[in-house]
């Protein structure tokens, strides 16, 4: 996927452009999504970009308009020292996540009251070989983060996938 598609498939009227935010990507890899939402933040935003690949980690550097900080973790099983954050971006990895309640739970606590999930992931509940483990459709995401109190669950946009295994889909998740 190109930085293009990948700003496309995450863009909503859900992100503030005007103030200064901080968020978190889990899971960011080199940081495609990591670019693509420090596209659509505001001048002077930070982003925590989090990977337990820290080679693919030394591939990410800030950008003009929004400081990015990359922090070598496993966001799973690490506590994270994250505080008052605006939001949590997991583009391609909560499908590592096994026990997604537990870790939702967990996650809420870097949170502000006021703040958003956007997620990024396969629109299937089947396993796809090692590298998507514990995939969530789109309904079971609403169902997961509906138990887990969260009451605004939509899905923004679709962008076909290369295993053909269902399309991958993006959410903006809030309470």
């Amino acid at each position: 996927m190109e930085l293009q598609e990948a700003i496309a498939l995450i863009k909503t009227d859900g992100l503030s452009t005007k103030d200064k935010q901080t968020w978190a990507d889990l899971g960011c890899g080199q940081g495609l999504f990591t670019y693509a939402l420090a596209g659509l933040l505001a001048k002077g935003s930070t982003i925590y970009a989090i990977d337990e690949n820290s080679s693919a980690l030394k591939k990410i550097n800030s950008t003009g308009n929004v400081i990015i900080k990359t922090l070598h973790s496993d966001f799973i099983s690490d506590d994270l020292d994250l505080v008052n954050l605006d939001g949590i971006l997991m583009a391609n990895s909560l499908h590592y996540v096994k026990d997604k309640p537990a870790f939702i739970k967990k996650v809420r606590s870097y949170l502000k009251p006021e703040s958003t999930f956007l997620v990024v992931e396969y629109d299937t509940d089947k396993p796809v070989a090692i590298w998507v483990p514990y995939p969530a459709g789109f309904q079971s995401l609403k169902k997961i983060f509906s138990e887990a109190g969260y009451s605004t669950i939509k899905k923004l946009h679709e962008h076909s996938s290369i295993f053909n295994s269902g399309n991958i889909y993006s959410a903006i998740i809030t309470r």
